[in-house]
């Protein structure tokens, strides 16, 4: 281990409880300050954490069994509540809390889509948040546009008062200071793919088919809300994966001289770099790199900090969080992994061997994913089920724990609810009990 590898910030006064630890070593992009403190909102709008003031020295995490110590301001308002009886710089997981610098006003409400049973719901929940506690509330302009919404005479009132966004279009993510979700997993799943960095807390209801994410039921979600709105719940920092994709240029190159083609049109969807298109991705569940419609093995080479590690010759390899462990890595065989625990998991998606098994590496590991120089077709890759693209030869998928986690509210306790949804969701370990021997009389 090198000695610069975790460059932590102490603050000065041990005994108060304000005082925050970094970790200032979480990649090559994130800088930090030992005079910056976890709590406070930043005065630059930016997403990625403040460089180091006084001082250009700029610290990259090496290679280390502890995956990067996560952000823990969650959007513009919230932040973990420190606990000042602890020792240890990292908080046990159980007594992770939610509190708030300053009392929330902004709220993002995500409905799940094409669903006429949450209309209701949804309506409910937004006359809440306007007239009872007087929030802003965001919603998505696809969601507004439902019929059953535009023909409902009684909720025009409230839906003049509402702010709407069109993804990939609007940036909201430093006016969200808590985000609700209606709806099944997916709706947590797309909630992740709004915020690129930091999150807000997330409080989702089980209103869709399976609800593993989703813990809160609707039936009292005025005391609920309220409470959360209050501030001191519970929470789960769900790790998300970071995921650079760096990709050939197929189409005729052109020559780029100080980011500028020649026709003088600066490129902003896509950083150009030596001909190669890069794009990044924060990613909740799972990265999948399967063979797509191609009848043939796919046949991709996994390096792990720089060294190969196998080459993976089947259907495809799945690269999970713990949250996604319980997804389509559980499908494929793989173990099912608390999400508090820093870890990534590598699953083969139906390999030509039986003794490739899955594997968990620790968290902040790079793990780099190729076409293998001699692999007969293409693969493709997905990121929590979306953004599907092709990857060719040269093309390269780096992944690595993200320094932003998502904060799920618990309904009680991460460990409860984890073991509930268990239960419940997956059925685990659900059969009929073994009868009981019957005692015979002594005579």
């Amino acid at each position: 281990m090198e000695t610069e590898q975790e460059n932590l910030c102490i603050s000065k006064d041990d005994e108060s409880s304000e005082s925050a630890f970094h970790c200032s070593a979480c990649h090559d992009d994130q800088d930090w300050s030992c005079a910056n403190p976890i709590r406070g909102r930043a005065k630059t709008r930016s997403l990625s954490a403040s460089p180091a003031l006084g001082s250009t020295k700029e610290f990259r995490r090496t290679r280390s069994l502890h995956g990067p110590c996560p952000v823990t301001t969650f959007g513009p308002k919230a932040c973990m509540l420190q606990n000042p009886k602890t020792i240890m710089h990292i908080q046990d997981p159980a007594s992770q809390r939610l509190t708030w610098n300053k009392p929330p006003k902004s709220v993002l409400v995500i409905k799940k889509i094409r669903d006429a049973s949450l209309l209701q719901p949804f309506k409910e929940l937004c006359v809440y948040l306007t007239e009872e506690n007087n929030m802003i509330v965001y919603v998505e302009k696809k969601v507004l546009e439902d019929p059953a919404i535009v023909n409902d005479d009684n909720f025009g009132p409230v839906k003049k008062k509402f702010c709407t966004f069109r993804e990939d279009y609007d940036d909201i993510s430093n006016q969200i200071d808590f985000i609700i979700c209606l709806g099944g997993d997916g709706t947590l799943l797309y909630a992740s793919s709004l915020f690129q960095g930091s999150v807000p807390p997330v409080m989702a209801f089980h209103l869709g088919s399976l609800g593993f994410l989703t813990p809160f039921n609707f039936e009292n979600f005025q005391s609920q809300v309220t409470q959360v709105i209050e501030g001191n719940a519970a929470l789960v920092l769900r790790s998300r994966l970071k995921v650079k994709v760096v990709k050939e240029h197929r189409e005729k190159k052109t020559l780029i001289q100080n980011g500028i083609e020649e026709n003088g049109v600066i490129s902003t969807s896509l950083e150009m770099e030596m001909g190669k298109q890069i794009m990044q991705y924060q990613v909740l569940n799972e990265v999948v790199v399967d063979r797509g419609p191609s009848s043939y093995l796919s046949n991709v080479d996994v390096f792990l900090d720089g060294h190969l590690i196998t080459t993976v010759q089947g259907d495809g390899v799945i690269v999970s969080t713990p949250t996604g462990s319980t997804a389509y890595a559980a499908a494929a065989g793989a173990s099912m992994i608390h999400p508090n625990v820093p870890a990534i998991m590598i699953t083969p998606i139906c390999p030509h061997s039986l003794s490739f098994r899955p594997i968990v590496v620790p968290a902040g590991v790079e793990l780099k994913i190729m076409l293998s120089p001699d692999a007969r077709n293409t693969a493709w890759v997905s990121f929590d089920g979306r953004k599907r693209q092709e990857v060719c030869h040269g093309d390269s998928i780096s992944i690595t724990t993200s320094c932003y986690p998502l904060p799920s509210i618990c309904f009680r306790d991460p460990v409860s609810d984890w073991f509930e949804s268990l239960a419940e969701c997956l059925h685990w370990n659900v059969r009929k009990k073994q009868n009981h021997f019957a005692v015979e009389e002594e005579f």
